[in-house]
């Protein structure tokens, strides 16, 4: 799901696997963060539908000197991370750009975002991105944003996660309805 090189329809069903294949993890697996007493009632999570339209072409501004920050969390002391480098692109004719973290030592992107859905069509503290470039990004490369996959954190489905919190540079004036919707197991 990296690039465009597949058909919508082979996309499409790509996603609705990955759905599935989380929601099977959610329902039966010892690590799900689903709590073991609301298990029996858990049906699957709730997705937007999948929409292309929220599978952007970003533009990389890479940062040559990587930023500390530290991410405030759900719960327990902020996590540190590196400001690694801001991804811009355009949804529902709108322009709008996300700050990309890293942790020392990983090879994935962070992207924590929030969106006009945050707090009602989807989780309360935010969503995620995470993103797995199968090379080093400079500065005018392009990768694909797919909101599709926007997921919640642990944290959504249980109190004994802490997640961090998306910064308020990631806090997007556009609604993205696509990915993960709020979990009502509540």
């Amino acid at each position: 799901m990296a690039d465009f090189d597949t058909t919508e329809e082979e996309w499409r069903e790509e996603l609705l696997a990955m759905r599935e294949e989380k929601d099977d993890f959610f329902d039966t697996h010892p690590q799900s963060p689903i709590p073991p007493e609301k298990r029996d009632d858990f049906d699957g999570l709730s997705y937007f539908d999948p929409d292309a339209d929220y599978r952007v072409t970003a533009a990389v501004e890479a940062h040559d000197e990587p930023e500390p920050v530290e991410l405030e969390t759900t719960a327990g002391p902020s996590q540190r991370y590196l400001r690694t480098m801001t991804l811009h692109f355009e949804v529902d004719d709108e322009d709008a750009s996300l700050a990309v973290y890293q942790q020392e030592g990983q090879d994935s992107l962070f992207v924590p975002f929030r969106d006009k859905t945050t707090g009602q069509q989807s989780y309360e503290n935010g969503r995620y991105l995470e993103l797995h470039p199968d090379r080093r990004l400079s500065d005018g490369d392009e990768i694909v944003l797919d909101f599709n996959v926007a997921y919640s954190p642990f944290c959504a489905y249980s109190e004994t996660f802490s997640c961090p919190l998306p910064p308020e540079e990631n806090w997007l004036d556009v609604l993205i309805p696509a990915g993960e919707q709020t979990w009502d197991g509540h």
